[in-house]
């Protein structure tokens, strides 16, 4: 949401940036700068909350040690920049080797999230007016059936590796669940293997208007504060345009979430949050007065954030 004139700054300008306030403030004087570390919020909880790491490959992965596990592996970076499509055994490698390296620590591998917004060489898509709303997440994986039952074939040989759970991107209602889970639970028999929990995203306002229900299908929610925030206020958080108004707190925000942290409790399933409201204080200590079970954030901010925690 920052004016162009930004981009005036030198290279080299000290900077302060209050991202609660949405203030940058270059040259800063000592005594702001001051103010400022001393300022970091301090969460004081009854109960240890998990930190995860969101990943997007194996190399970052392995740069997640100090993390408790992984709250979102962004699969798709097996299928991007591609002429073909990645094959069972090249998925099944892959993920058992980020298994691998949390050890015992939980991986929450999110199915592919692709589409028009996304576009696969080898999945050639028509053309859509509005991709962010048209066939994409879940949505493509049951219009693509061969596609998505090799890669959950995948998961499911990836997941003795380690502690596998799964996530279904762009859920709008629990019969995506439903169809999703009759697919995995098929193949795990077919192939001898326990089938790992499956959980959804929360990011379209529909799936959370219909928390209830799809708790009764779901074994976990996580929370994807990115998308959910620019459907509800038909605001696109990378336009500068409209930032002012994605940033805002309004009370109907803050309800709604806590329906789907109310619904997930009282069907005695975890509900996460991985998008980047995980990352900001404020925004965290709100949600952790509501309830939530773990936050997700980017490798970088995994100690941050486990610092804003006080016993």
């Amino acid at each position: 949401g920052a004016p162009t004139t930004i981009l005036d700054i030198a290279d080299g300008t000290p900077l302060l940036v209050d991202g609660s306030a949405g203030q940058v403030i270059p040259h800063p004087a000592p005594e702001a700068i001051a103010r400022a570390t001393q300022a970091a919020p301090t969460i004081t909880i009854a109960r240890r909350i998990p930190v995860y790491a969101n990943v997007g490959s194996l190399d970052e992965a392995q740069r997640a040690g100090d993390a408790d596990g992984i709250g979102l592996l962004r699969s798709e970076f097996l299928f991007l920049q591609r002429a073909t499509t990645p094959s069972e055994d090249e998925q099944a490698e892959q993920y058992a080797a980020i298994l691998r390296t949390m050890g015992e620590r939980p991986v929450i591998i999110r199915t592919l999230d692709i589409g028009a917004d996304k576009p696969l060489p080898f999945l050639p898509m028509p053309p859509e007016p509005n991709p962010q709303l048209g066939v994409r997440g879940i949505r493509l994986c049951l219009q693509q059936p061969d596609l998505f039952r090799t890669q959950l074939r995948a998961l499911l040989r990836a997941s003795t590796a380690g502690t596998l759970k799964i996530m279904l991107p762009m859920v709008t209602c629990a019969s995506e669940v439903a169809q999703s889970r009759a697919v995995l639970d098929a193949l795990a028999v077919e192939m001898g293997v326990a089938a790992p929990p499956l959980g959804a995203m929360i990011e379209v306002p529909m799936a959370a208007l219909a928390a209830r229900e799809l708790a009764e299908v779901c074994d976990f929610f996580s929370l994807g504060t990115n998308d959910l925030m620019q459907f509800l206020l038909a605001a696109d958080r990378e336009n500068a345009g409209v930032g002012a108004l994605y940033a805002q707190e309004h009370p109907a925000v803050w309800s709604l979430i806590g329906q789907v942290i109310a619904a997930a409790h009282e069907a005695k399933i975890p509900v996460g949050v991985c998008g980047e409201w995980g990352a900001e204080g404020v925004k965290l200590a709100r949600l952790v007065e509501l309830g939530i079970d773990s936050a997700s954030v980017a490798v970088p901010a995994v100690q941050r954030v486990r610092e804003l925690f006080a016993a």
